[in-house]
């Protein structure tokens, strides 16, 4: 019982092995080692001697370091570029931290929060998500078989991209739950 994993909804779990000396010898750049596990339907596994599901998949890619950092960088920007479309598109933005706290206070707890609200790209943001997303794409698929996106695959919030760009966090790692970057993730590692 006490090595007992459960997951309520679907989720993928990211998490970032960087070798020090165990890496592929016929390959002179730096990869590091991409290791996953998701689950595509709730899970609770009490015995891990027994469990079997066919719900819970898991794997791991060789990814080239240069080009996370890169790409982590673009994420990282293209969520500042979203968080600044938010704030644009905010009608009445408390300006003090009291008003917030307030504010906070008497919100419904049934109402989506900002973080979760789709964002309204303009052309310049959408080209820069395109492109990052992209190369996500060529990341985590058969670079042959990748192609650029011609439309945005998921709900581009606050929350999706700051999701994403955790994903390609060497130090942390991350758990994406279900919605449709879950879905996309997914359809690209399936």
């Amino acid at each position: 019982e006490s090595r007992a994993a459960s997951a309520s909804n679907k989720e993928i779990n990211i998490q970032w092995y960087i070798p020090s000396v165990a890496k592929p010898s016929n390959d002179t750049e730096t990869k590091v080692l991409l290791l996953y596990a998701y689950n595509t339907s709730p899970v609770k596994i009490s015995n891990i001697k027994i469990f079997s599901s066919t719900s819970v998949f898991s794997g791991h890619l060789w990814i080239p370091l240069a080009r996370i950092i890169s790409l982590r960088k673009k994420l990282s920007d293209l969520r500042e570029q979203v968080e600044i479309l938010m704030q644009g598109s905010k009608s009445s933005v408390p300006t003090s931290f009291l008003e917030q706290s307030e504010t906070l206070k008497i919100s419904p707890s049934n109402k989506p929060k900002m973080s979760d609200a789709k964002v309204h790209l303009d052309e310049k943001t959408k080209e820069i998500a395109k492109r990052c997303l992209s190369e996500v794409k060529a990341l985590l698929t058969v670079p042959a078989l990748s192609s650029p996106l011609t439309e945005i695959p998921f709900d581009i919030t606050f929350q999706s991209i700051t999701n994403l760009e955790d994903m390609f966090d060497l130090a942390n790692g991350c758990t994406i739950t279900e919605g449709s970057l879950f879905n996309w993730i997914i359809s690209l590692l399936h």
